[in-house]
């Protein structure tokens, strides 16, 4: 390649070979050159960026040294092939396959061989693209495309939801009338004979567990529902108290003990109930799956107390803390580091937190502490609109 042809005198090859290396190394993708034995004969400057090395550390080397081992073994045998029958599996084919940059890295490229017959053998040119930008975004598109679909997901998790504690709640409050009707025969026949009171107490404790399941139901529908925000004066600790049960009811964490330490003297926030038990929750959750993995020790601490003109609602867990990489994104939206979930549940909270004229912080812990959430609302909120999610 860096032979002019025979036929032109030697300045006019001079000038040819001279036209030829520029437009070469103002090539966008990398330009390889290599003989029938692979040795390579050129490489362009758009290769040094690529792979690392200077064209003088390369020319004459087998071109092996800038691909990974599962691709260097068998390169010269496939040559070797290719120049005994002929056989094309690669040339005039483009294709992805890996390099290797001189520091080691392997990365994707899009390679394109063609081959030439010149006075000094056959030769073969290789066109190459880096591939890793265009891969990033495709990941991303990927992410992005997985994480609407999750959301339409949500979405209609919502709707069902809704639908599900209504249709529900029909059935249930039938049966609670059944319960109520057999209780007033039974407690007539108590009266009249003594053994029947333990049947009695445990109708009764049927009234009231499917009157809590009841409740329960009525507060899912209201958590999952679209509405308007509506702030009212509210007791945090019960509160708190619903967050616990609505959490706890369906966890796969076994033995957490949840410690409380509160104060008795907490006076009611103006908040939206359902938006601030969305914080509660959601918080609650992270403290178990924090603390899911431990093998003993397994404990949830929940605080609410007066500080000045706020109430603290603190949430800390028994877990090994928040990586440091992991707190500067901790509340940024789409940024998850769990394989399931979208990554919103902090940037809501935190949302809602501030419109209501408070904040949501955390202590990442580490060295043996678990991470701590405090979220603080003033017990005067200022009047502002409230995100309806």
């Amino acid at each position: 390649m860096r032979q002019a042809p025979p036929d032109l005198p030697p300045i006019s090859r001079t000038v040819s070979e001279a036209q030829l290396l520029s437009v070469l190394d103002t090539a966008v993708d990398g330009i390889i050159v290599i003989d029938d034995r692979a040795r390579m004969l050129l490489f362009n400057k758009a290769c040094e960026a690529l792979f690392g090395y200077e064209a003088a550390e390369v020319i004459g080397e087998n071109v092996k040294i800038l691909m990974p081992p599962e691709y260097s073994l068998e390169h010269d045998a496939y040559v070797n092939h290719y120049l005994d029958t002929g056989e094309k599996r690669i040339i005039g084919i483009g294709r992805e396959v890996k390099g290797r940059h001189k520091d080691g890295t392997v990365f994707p490229i899009e390679l394109s061989v063609g081959e030439a017959g010149t006075p000094a053998g056959r030769q073969f040119i290789g066109i190459i693209r880096d591939l890793r930008q265009r891969k990033a975004v495709e990941s991303r598109i990927n992410h992005l495309q997985a994480q609407l679909v999750h959301m339409a997901r949500v979405n209609a998790m919502d709707e069902m939801g809704a639908a599900i504690a209504h249709e529900l709640n029909q059935p249930l409050t039938a049966v609670i009338l059944y319960l109520q009707a057999i209780l007033r025969k039974m407690g007539t026949a108590a009266t009249e004979d003594p053994a029947n009171r333990p049947i009695v107490d445990i109708l009764g404790k049927a009234v009231r567990e499917a009157e809590r399941a009841g409740s329960i139901i009525q507060r899912m529908r209201q958590f999952v529902e679209k509405r308007e925000p509506a702030r009212q004066g509210v007791d945090l600790r019960k509160l708190m108290d619903e967050a616990l049960e609505l959490t706890l009811l369906g966890s796969s964490v076994p033995d957490v003990e949840i410690r409380r330490d509160q104060d008795e003297d907490v006076p009611p926030v103006d908040v939206d109930p359902v938006q601030i038990q969305q914080v509660m929750v959601n918080l609650i959750r992270n403290a178990l799956e924090a603390v899911k993995t431990l093998e003993t020790g397994r404990w949830i601490g929940i605080g609410i107390r007066r500080e000045d003109l706020s109430v603290l609602v603190e949430i800390e867990d028994s877990g090994n803390g928040i990586p440091k990489e992991v707190v500067r994104n901790l509340f940024k939206a789409f940024s998850s580091s769990k394989k399931t979930g979208l990554g919103l549940g902090l940037a809501i909270s935190r949302s809602i937190a501030q419109n209501h004229g408070g904040e949501l912080t955390v202590s990442p812990g580490g060295g043996g502490r678990g991470a701590k959430f405090v979220l603080s609302l003033p017990i005067s909120a200022p009047r502002r609109s409230l995100p309806s999610e």
